[in-house]
């Protein structure tokens, strides 16, 4: 036991030697400086949908709506990743960390199909239970619009 004992603590230094020490105020700043600017981003495309006399219900829609498209269109073009490698938690911001945890897996698998690779792993990856909810409040969204509210 007492050799056991030792052999562990041994190997707690040893992995201690080795494994890179984590930049935790680094990471911390950068996470406040892009979640941040997410959220500024946001913040100027709700003041800029205010001008065009949207209500605030429709312009917090709107602002969701716009979030959502630039991170599936970063995530497509590989810049979404990268960013987040830079910056870090900060790129997961709910709305856009979302988009992005979507478009990810289907991109990813879409080579095996339309409908078994890019649906199938959009399902399986991001949780059934935030894409369908997405999914109906869109079909419903669009129900209402159509019917005219």
């Amino acid at each position: 036991m007492e050799a056991n004992e030792h052999t562990k603590q041994e190997y707690e230094k040893m992995v201690e030697e080795v494994s890179p020490k984590s930049p935790i105020v680094k990471n911390c700043i950068l996470a406040f400086l892009s979640g941040g600017a997410i959220c500024t981003l946001g913040q100027a495309f709700r003041h800029w949908y205010l001008s065009m006399a949207m209500t605030e219900e429709e312009c917090g829609l709107m602002v969701s709506v716009t979030l959502i498209g630039i991170s599936a269109v970063l995530t497509a073009l590989g810049i979404y990743g990268r960013l987040g490698k830079h910056c870090g938690a900060g790129t997961e911001v709910p709305i856009t960390g979302f988009a992005n945890s979507v478009v990810s897996p289907a991109i990813e698998f879409k080579k095996e199909g339309l409908v078994l690779g890019m649906a199938a792993k959009m399902f399986l990856i991001a949780g059934p239970v935030i894409v369908y909810g997405t999914l109906t409040s869109v079909i419903v969204g669009l129900i209402y619009f159509l019917l005219g509210r």
